[in-house]
């Protein structure tokens, strides 16, 4: 992996007008990351509108062959299909790609990777870390995975995980579907629903309209798909379930594990611990959609014991959707950064 002039490295972004991409380039200011030049792309509707990086002006430019030259990171941030389109053409630049879509999960070489649950993984060629394709997965399957592998310390027996999706997982037009179902219901008017083709607002949602485009039923197969592929065999996966929440950010969660045997629920809290959850402390509020907005890590309340299961254990928690995939795979990048160095 090639670096910038003084270990600076030049960074693509593609999809820099979505939610997560305009997350990402947060994130990278936020941690300081090490980039002499941050080049943001997206489609050619987007291109030439104004933003900044930084703390600078700046372009977004059309996503195009040419776009990567000269990058040492590639973020795609935005549809599936740009990241299917483009990704090689930024590896054949010589950028390391990181694909936090998913659109190159299926049939294509890349790396689930997870920093908090396990070394990111490199590839040295001649001496030098070579460019390779990482998938950096959503905020559920880091959750479930997280989860997943806490529990296997534990000899959980079985575990299932239902997860409350906030509607900014369908983009910008979900939070402004959302704003305008909320003021229509409120002022006794019909509401539109072009995205969900249901009511989202003061609702919970186990299926979407007839009409709408996207599919929570698709959503919780591509979620259960990758958490599969990031744990590949190294913990059972659990059963997963999603409903739709009345929320614009940040993943609720409830999990339920039942244990092989009795277990302190004090040591299940040090193993998340130990993963990067962020344990509440007894008596503290828990963690809500909105105490986690901006944090970087999953927040977990204190686990509790079910009332009529003897080795039954309840796991109530949250995390920013945006910021949580965001800083996994900035992550990716610092770790990659770090190894090319020794």
């Amino acid at each position: 992996m090639p670096s910038g002039p003084g270990n600076f490295y030049r960074v693509a972004i593609a999809g820099a007008s979505s939610l997560l991409g305009k997350e990402l380039k947060q994130v990278l200011e936020d941690r300081n990351f090490p980039a002499i030049d941050t080049v943001l792309l997206d489609e050619n509707v987007m291109a030439g509108t104004l933003t900044e990086a930084g703390g600078e002006a700046t372009f977004i430019r059309a996503l195009e062959e040419d776009s990567f030259e000269k990058s040492e990171f590639a973020f795609f941030t935005g549809t599936r299909a740009d990241a299917e389109r483009s990704w090689q053409a930024a590896q054949n630049s010589g950028a390391t790609v990181i694909d936090l879509t998913g659109g190159l999960r299926s049939g294509n070489p890349v790396i689930c990777t997870i920093p908090s649950l396990a070394p990111v993984p490199l590839a040295v060629r001649n001496g030098s870390v070579a460019s390779l394709a990482y998938f950096s997965p959503s905020a559920p399957v880091i959750i479930a995975c997280t989860l997943a592998l806490g529990l296997k310390t534990m000899n959980a027996r079985s575990s299932g995980l239902l997860l409350f999706p906030p509607v900014s997982e369908r983009g910008q037009a979900g939070i402004e579907e959302l704003e305008s179902q909320t003021a229509s219901l409120l002022s006794f008017r019909e509401i539109a629903k072009p995205v969900f083709d249901a009511q989202v607002a003061f609702n919970l949602l186990v299926r979407y309209g007839e009409e709408s485009k996207a599919s929570l039923s698709a959503l919780r197969e591509a979620i259960a798909g990758d958490v599969a592929a990031c744990l590949a065999g190294r913990a059972a996966v659990p059963a997963i379930q999603l409903v739709q929440a009345p929320v614009f950010y940040g993943y609720a969660f409830a999990a339920y594990a039942e244990m092989a045997s009795p277990v302190e629920t004090e040591e299940l809290e040090k193993e998340l611990t130990k993963l990067g959850a962020r344990i509440g402390a007894t008596g503290s509020s828990p963690p809500t959609n909105v105490s986690v907005a901006g944090e970087s890590e999953i927040h977990i309340a204190p686990l509790e014991r079910d009332p009529n299961v003897a080795n039954g254990v309840w796991i109530w928690g949250a995390a920013d959707n945006l910021r949580l995939a965001a800083t996994n795979a900035v992550r990716i990048a610092e770790e990659l950064i770090a190894g090319s160095r020794h």
